[in-house]
């Protein structure tokens, strides 16, 4: 693996020579049906790392861009930086002649395909925080040249790629998009540590500006992903991202709620949504927990309620469903305080143990766990706050949770769990031997039904929340 190789582009040489997007658009194709089609993917994290390796797996040859030296150099040595994509994924990339990486954003000139897959978080106020696409896209102006694909990855808006996107690439750079260069939206469908469902396995839904941009990028993607689904826009293709998460979040919500109400009438919600499932039609089983985590779920719903607000619209639905899953963690911390009562522990003063700071089970992606939310709550009433999570053996720097950097994990025995007033388990990482925890703990706060098949040690032990 080069840092920065010089490949022949062939594919750039011609097109930009030719003028017209037909002429533009034939090359393109001859290019991904000949594998020369050089893929350049901005953002080495769990969108973009997997992509260039479904690109290098076909044959194209890729370049990854990132802003962390760290990642460039992680690459370059074969290390996993994201454990449940292995070594061996890294180590092929590492040797391979087709891929580099490198943080010299000058070699997007070279590339046919650039893809961002940046971040795309929410601000203080819950309102969209547009720079790290926005300063991508200044980024790639500078370097944009006729032919180029540019498609956008990251979850937004309707209305980012036609109203911030093109704006800044044509202004910037004196070209103009479906004349001189084409430009894509599709939204990343990852469900990191799904066994079931890599990239590769999962259909794309692709919107454009205008039919030959769509053509192409229909194409790129058809060679590499099992299904491309075209939409007629782009804003189409960013509102069916946004709709298939806000379906999650409102569902999660539901059962969230739910779980409230059964818990005060003494009905364990999971007993009732296993027999609902047996149903073969018109019900689908979501399950609760904590609070929502991941970069998708718990920030989505709220793109599109701020966009909403532009045309005059309220999403009240929404914002209700978002109001019900963010209120999880204190529920958590109600029924922690309840439990600690029992034994007669104030919870001012106490040692808690949280297992599982990823925010789902086998991977080691804390984005927006809502474990944090957990361990911000409980230091604010004044426990002693401790985590176990193997797949995390230590914090590392977060943008929205720095106090916590540095923490590491607590070893899986008995001397240390047992010195715990109560734990919490906020993510059941399957490997996790849960008999094991009955045995040296006295409460157990569980919030993910992970002792469902655990005998108690003792009475009152183990409290659903």
């Amino acid at each position: 693996m080069k840092t920065i190789p010089r490949l022949q582009n062939s594919s750039s040489s011609k097109v930009a020579d030719r003028k017209g997007t037909t002429d533009f658009k034939e090359d393109f194709l001859h290019s991904i049906k000949e594998l020369r089609a050089q893929i350049g993917i901005i953002g080495l994290g769990y969108v973009g790392l997997p992509l260039l390796w479904t690109f290098h797996e076909v044959g194209f040859p890729v370049m990854g861009f990132d802003v962390d030296l760290k990642k460039i150099e992680d690459l370059e040595k074969g290390k996993p930086y994201i454990k449940h994509l292995g070594y061996e994924m890294m180590e092929k990339l590492a040797k391979s002649e087709k891929c580099s990486a490198t943080r010299d954003f000058s070699e997007l000139s070279k590339m046919d395909a650039i893809i961002m897959c940046v971040p795309t978080p929410l601000n203080a106020y819950r309102e969209p925080d547009m720079q790290y696409v926005e300063q991508t896209t200044q980024t790639i102006a500078k370097y944009l040249r006729k032919g180029q694909l540019v498609i956008l990855e990251s979850t937004t808006y309707p209305g980012t790629t036609d109203e911030l996107i093109i704006p800044i690439l044509e202004e910037a750079s004196g070209l103009k998009s479906g004349v001189d260069f084409f430009v894509a939206y599709s939204p990343e469908r990852e469900d990191p540590g799904n066994p079931n469902f890599n990239t590769s396995k999962i259909p794309k839904v692709v919107g454009a500006d205008g039919p030959e941009a769509l053509e192409v990028a229909v194409e790129l993607y058809n060679a590499v992903i099992v299904q491309t689904v075209p939409v007629s826009d782009n804003k189409t293709a960013e509102a069916v991202k946004l709709t298939e998460n806000i379906f999650r979040s409102v569902n999660i919500a539901l059962v969230n709620e739910l779980k409230v109400v059964y818990q005060e009438m003494g009905i364990d919600i999971h007993e009732v949504l296993d027999a609902a499932a047996t149903k073969p039609f018109g019900f689908m089983k979501f399950t609760p927990g904590p609070g929502l985590g991941g970069h998708c779920i718990p920030i989505d719903p709220f793109y599109l309620t701020w966009k909403a607000r532009e045309v005059e619209q309220h999403t009240r639905f929404i914002e209700l469903a978002g109001e019900i899953n963010t209120s999880m963690p204190r529920y958590v911390i109600e029924r922690t305080i309840k439990a600690l009562n029992s034994r007669q522990i104030a919870m001012n003063g106490s040692k808690v143990l949280i297992i599982g700071l990823a925010y789902k089970p086998d991977v080691d992606d804390l984005r927006e766990s809502p474990t944090f939310k957990l361990m911000d709550l409980l230091k604010k009433y004044g426990a002693n706050v401790s985590y176990y999570d193997h797949y995390i053996p230590e914090i590392w720097e977060t943008r929205e949770h720095d106090d916590w950097t540095g923490l590491k994990t607590v070893g899986w025995n008995k001397e240390s769990i047992s010195e715990f007033d109560a734990v919490i388990i906020s993510t059941n990482h399957s490997d996790i031997n849960y008999q094991e925890l009955a045995d040296w703990s006295d409460t157990i706060i569980d919030t993910r039904n992970a002792m469902k098949h655990i005998t108690p040690r003792i009475e009152n032990q183990i409290w659903k929340a």
